[in-house]
């Protein structure tokens, strides 16, 4: 069974930083594609930034050049490393992959003041 566990959510004033976390069980780990998704209130869940195996990333326009998507493939963990946070970055942020169907983590709230 696919598990996935975000931590690392908080209360952030706007220019800080936040690092999440998700751990991942149940899966080839090193051969997952895993994917960071945020849905802010009554919004959309939105694609953040995605990192393959072997270590190629990718984002969204708007977190370009502020997150960093990292993972380590030891511990089966992947990161989000947010700097330069704004408000409009407070959202529900979920880690998500897909073997035999898409799963999702129970997210981890952010919340940036302004």
């Amino acid at each position: 069974q696919v598990q996935l566990v975000e931590s690392g959510g908080g209360f952030v004033q706007a220019g800080g930083s936040l690092t999440l976390s998700c751990s991942a069980s149940g899966l080839d780990f090193i051969s997952q594609t895993m994917s960071w998704y945020r849905q802010a209130p009554e919004m959309m869940r939105d694609w953040v930034a995605v990192i393959a195996s072997g270590g190629v990333t990718n984002y969204r326009n708007a977190v370009k050049g502020r997150f960093t998507i990292s993972r380590d493939d030891a511990k089966n963990t992947v990161y989000l490393r947010m700097d330069n946070l704004k408000p409009e970055d407070t959202a529900v942020y979920y880690c998500s992959t897909i073997t035999t169907t898409r799963f999702w983590g129970q997210g981890t709230q952010v919340t940036v003041s302004s």
